[in-house]
């Protein structure tokens, strides 16, 4: 085996680890934002039952179903987000050895920012490509009813064929774009600027990674809720189908929430 495909191996794992490991933490965090998304685009949840902040869905979700079902997809989820993670990590090493190949960070400053951009941004597009029907697969639909993940890919695609995986893509990956092109833009600009990255303290790189995963998912929340009720139109036909296209989406959802209906969860 070469060095770049041992190199690509060990950079694939690391991050996958990593990542799965985190994710089990966040599970519930991630279910309770996931509804509160696209709560008003199910046919299941309506106007009178819909929830109305953060509290009221935990303490509702407690109740009905217990506090075991925040975890009820967390093995989904972790199969989703390991190679999720691991190819963004590894990807973005990959471009930046293209973009910022030659590139000194000292006296080329925005040369070096705008590199991490591209490596950001190029990564997450790369990577959503490959993992794309998880991300869809675990999104909650009116009327799916499957016995796991597998089950769930293998019949939407027999169904619907593979095109359906990828309802939403093309608004996902404007958003993914912009998230991570934000995120490893800033993380890497500003880890890149002190003098031994490799050794920063815990608590200053844990104060980096938290302000810029703030920062970078505002801007790319909204898209992040489109993407999501794109994907619940999935089995849907004739009338039951509530948006047309991303623009349509857009539009409507602005009509019938307003601008906040782009920031539930948030």
């Amino acid at each position: 085996m070469s060095d770049a495909a041992v190199s690509f191996a060990k950079d694939f794992l690391a991050g996958g680890v990593a990542a799965a490991m985190s994710k089990m933490a966040v599970v519930p965090i991630e279910q309770v934002k996931l509804l509160l998304q696209v709560q008003h685009a199910s046919k299941q949840i309506t106007a009178d039952k819909q929830y109305k902040g953060i509290t009221e869905c935990v303490v509702h979700i407690s109740k009905e179903q217990g506090v075991q079902s925040f975890w009820r997809s967390n093995l989904a989820n972790v199969i989703r987000y390991f190679p999720t993670q691991a190819f963004n990590f590894t990807f973005k090493d990959k471009y930046k050895q293209i973009f910022l190949g030659d590139v000194d960070k000292r006296t080329q400053f925005w040369h070096y920012f705008a590199g991490n951009l591209a490596s950001g941004g190029a990564a997450g597009a790369t990577s959503l490509c490959f993992v794309y029907p998880l991300d869809f697969a675990l999104t909650p639909g009116d009327e799916r009813e499957f016995r796991g993940l597998g089950d769930c890919l293998v019949k939407i695609y027999k169904s619907n064929g593979i095109k359906r995986l990828y309802q939403g893509f093309n608004v996902s990956v404007q958003g993914i774009i912009i998230y991570l092109a934000a995120y490893f833009c800033i993380y890497d600009t500003a880890k890149g600027m002190f003098p031994d990255p490799k050794n920063m303290p815990i608590v200053i790189s844990w104060m980096i990674t938290e302000t810029v995963t703030a920062v970078a998912g505002l801007p790319s929340y909204p898209l992040d809720t489109i993407r999501h009720h794109m994907m619940m139109q999935s089995g849907r036909k004739g009338t039951d189908i509530m948006h047309t296209d991303m623009l349509d989406c857009w539009r409507k959802s602005a009509r019938d929430v307003g601008g906040k209906a782009f920031f539930k969860g948030v």
